[in-house]
């Protein structure tokens, strides 16, 4: 593990004084870390430092050949003040996936948590008090070599900043509308999909453009081949629940594997529930919601942990799922997952880190 260096700021921001209008991902704090690689030298200079501009070259390789990777995890505060970290070696260990897929090097995994955990203890208080608020933390890495030229840089910077926030969606913990896209695809098996790749996010923009304008908050995404079983939502996994059995669409290199969905499957078989991975139709998800077959859909993330699905569209077909509202799966779910993540209940798993 690198010695890491810290150079605290002099002109400290003013911390918001409405936690309850934090929104997502539009306050940063007060400093970041920084990590460099050079291909044989490796992982040097770990450093904390003020919150600034980075200088780019205009041949940088990050803006022409799309080597850009990030994770989202996030430190929630307990009810007594203390700051804890839900599972974030299972982010970092995934970045590395992501790395390996996109030619990037290996991350320093070791280092890159402790730089983590010192930076949140500096910002501690940035870390906001209301329940459903937390400090989004956000590690990323980019290719920085200069040249044009297709091919795997030699340069890398990692880094980790960090933004207070309250719920994803501004309509809180409320069945949203999802748009099932029937015509772009995002990705399919063998290509970056279930990496969190910055260019997987691009191919989504302009299809979440078409669904927003429609009134819906995201866009389902079916498979790339066929274009009908279900894959994933922007921002989120999806699981359907039959009763107390809940389904979601089996990994298979084309969907990312959320360490929320993956938390979700843990507790729901700890919870009495039966949790399956299989591959689904999405003519049948419509045709069981229609049926009274399917009670919930819901989707899974760290942004915002559990979304329940109120309705989906496609083409010119709209359905309700159950009654339209919450179910008690998603319920009991989110109730279950975000105690833990605040230190209301107790972790079983070995998923917190209090710091």
């Amino acid at each position: 593990m690198l010695d890491i260096k810290v150079t605290l700021s002099q002109n400290l921001k003013q911390k918001p004084a409405d936690e309850s209008a934090l929104g997502f991902g539009r306050i940063f704090t007060d400093h970041m870390f920084l990590m460099d690689y050079e291909q044989g030298v490796g992982w040097n200079n770990a450093r904390i430092v003020p919150y600034a501009d980075f200088a780019l070259d205009p041949a940088a390789m990050v803006l022409h050949y799309g080597q850009a990777i990030f994770e989202g995890t996030k430190c929630y505060r307990r009810a007594d003040g203390g700051l804890q970290l839900f599972r974030p070696q299972a982010n970092l260990a995934r970045m590395t996936r992501s790395a390996e897929r996109m030619g990037m090097p290996a991350l320093d995994e070791e280092t890159a948590l402790e730089g983590l955990k010192q930076l949140v203890r500096i910002e501690e208080a940035w870390v906001p008090h209301l329940d459903g608020t937390s400090l989004y933390i956000r590690p990323t890495m980019i290719s920085m070599d200069v040249g044009l030229g297709v091919h795997a840089s030699k340069k890398y910077l990692f880094y980790i900043i960090l933004s207070p926030v309250g719920a994803y969606y501004k309509e809180g913990l409320k069945p949203v509308s999802i748009y099932v896209e029937d015509a772009y695809v995002r990705a399919v098996r063998g290509g970056v999909g279930f990496t969190k790749c910055a260019g997987n996010y691009a191919a989504s923009i302009l299809a979440g453009d078409v669904a927003e304008k429609k009134g819906f908050s995201q866009v389902l995404w079916l498979d790339g081949v066929e274009q009908k079983y279900v894959e994933e939502v922007g921002s989120m996994n999806m699981m359907f629940a039959y009763g107390n059995k809940i389904v979601t669409p089996k990994l298979n290199g084309s969907i990312l594997p959320g360490i929320t969905r993956d938390s979700v499957l843990t507790l729901a078989r700890s919870m009495g529930y039966e949790a399956e991975e299989e591959r689904l139709d999405i003519n049948e998800i419509f045709a069981d919601a229609k049926s009274g077959k399917l009670t919930e859909a819901f989707g899974t993330g760290t942004a915002a942990v559990i979304s329940p699905v109120g309705t989906l569209a496609m083409k010119d077909e709209k359905i309700t799922i159950g009654d339209g509202g919450i179910g008690k799966v998603a319920q009991s779910l989110y109730d279950t997952l975000t105690g833990i993540q605040y230190g209301r209940l107790e972790d079983k798993f070995g998923w917190i880190i209090k710091l």
